[in-house]
């Protein structure tokens, strides 16, 4: 890849680094914030109090999808990714000043839900003019390199606020982190959002999408109507979108939380284990999505789809009772692993079903419905089973969403050698064929 290639892709993977950074700390950060919201029950009540709201940032994905997609397809994908990070930036300053339950009541909360809302609209756009740029500024024989740093970036947020956590858990005391110590990194967030938007104003935009600018049909790109003619894609966005997510946001945002509450390792083991799988699972998204770029996209995502259909189960029982760092460590490097022939290249698969006049709103609106519904639901679903006392009704929940999700790949075709210019007339009888399988 040229220079200016290498250019598009660092520039869209900060600024994706920094979205999910601010997303993930919500999540990361939970455990010292939740009694200051919600003071009243015991911790896992607390804990579904925040993933409660965590989960309703998703449900306004489908609604930033819908919004920024349309943006990025009619005014361009460096004008959705500008929107995304300043919506971003105000949802960190938001959380960052919100009052305690002592200080605001339940107003607190409400700050706190809005906050959450404005994430749910910028990440719900975020993702697929991410996916979208990173996939079109490629060279078309490196897109499944290209895209997968879009999980590079997204991992590297969360990398940096486990990071941060850590630093903070042996800088302050766990008094100060539960009073104030919480707030130090949508500070953070708030601020590096600031310096990736005066990079976005400043970003190149693709040449697959200035090439389609002066295309017949321009006043239906971005529109609902647009996205019906190809809605056989858009449901297979969704389906082959189930089983990855739930499996990522399991094996990533939940399983502090899990090995903590669960496994019983302490706080600061458990952020450890997070932040060190994750380093190891960021190196390996590239090597991944290169190569998918020789032997296509199919063989990535069903061994994806076979391995946590069939060890989901043994891996979360095994990790309950791993007891220390070290067990638990190689058992979630194993997931991580597993899930990598999703994360690395379900960007660019994505981006390869569509035209470029409905490419961005094609993959955000599906794609954020799909996260609303399995996502965004993972951890609440997992601490609903924990609290009725059936914990391990989870682990086969994951499991069921995969094995949906592997019929979905099982039966479509490979979008390695599309080209993204004419896509249109190649990709119908792939999206019918899946949608008719499933």
């Amino acid at each position: 890849m040229g220079r200016e290639q290498w250019k598009k892709i660092l520039v869209g993977s900060a600024g994706n680094m920094v979205e999910w950074f601010d997303w993930f700390v919500y999540a990361s950060f939970a455990t010292y914030f939740a009694g200051a919201f919600f003071p009243d029950g015991n911790p896992t009540a607390q804990l579904m109090n925040t993933a409660g709201i965590f989960a309703v940032g998703f449900f306004m994905r489908p609604v930033g999808g819908w919004l920024l997609g349309r943006v990025g397809d009619r005014k361009g994908r460096k004008a959705a990714l500008t929107l995304t990070v300043t919506l971003m930036s105000a949802s960190a300053v938001l959380i960052a000043v919100a009052p305690t339950y002592a200080v605001a009541g339940y107003g607190g909360a409400v700050v706190l839900l809005i906050a959450r809302l404005l994430q749910g609209l910028s990440v719900g756009g975020e993702y697929a003019a991410s996916a979208t740029y990173l996939t079109e500024a490629s060279d078309p024989s490196r897109r499944g390199f290209a895209s997968s740093f879009q999980y590079v970036s997204m991992t590297a947020g969360q990398i940096v606020g486990l990071g941060l956590q850590i630093v903070l858990q042996r800088t302050l005391s766990d008094d100060a982190l539960h009073s104030w110590g919480w707030r130090i990194p949508f500070v953070i967030g708030a601020l590096g959002a600031a310096i990736i938007f005066y990079l976005r104003r400043n970003m190149l935009e693709t040449d697959v999408y200035e090439e389609s600018a002066d295309d017949a049909g321009a006043e239906r790109k971005g529109t609902l109507t647009a996205l019906w003619a190809h809605r056989r894609e858009a449901f297979l966005v969704m389906a082959l979108t189930m089983g990855g997510t739930v499996a990522y946001y399991t094996y990533t945002t939940y399983l502090t939380k899990y090995l903590s509450n669960s496994a019983g390792l302490s706080k600061q083991t458990a952020t450890l284990v997070s932040f060190c799988a994750l380093i190891v699972f960021a190196c390996i998204q590239p090597l991944a999505g290169r190569l998918s770029d020789r032997i296509g996209r199919r063989p990535l995502l069903i061994t994806f789809a076979v391995g946590s259909t069939f060890l989901t189960v043994p891996i979360m029982t095994m990790l309950k009772h791993a007891g220390s760092f070290w067990p638990a460590l190689g058992l979630a490097l194993l997931a991580l692993v597993v899930v990598t022939g999703y994360t690395s290249i379900n960007a660019c698969v994505k981006a390869e079903l569509f035209p470029t006049g409905i490419r961005a709103l094609g993959v955000a609106l599906p794609y954020a419905i799909a996260n609303a519904l399995f996502g965004g639901t993972a951890e609440y679903v997992a601490l609903w089973f924990k609290d009725a006392g059936l914990e391990s009704g989870f682990y086969w929940y994951v499991a069921g969403c995969a094995a949906v999700s592997l019929i979905v790949y099982l039966t479509m075709r490979e979008t390695r050698d599309i080209d993204l210019n004419r896509v249109e007339a190649a990709v119908p009888e792939a999206g019918q064929r899946a949608a008719e399988a499933v």
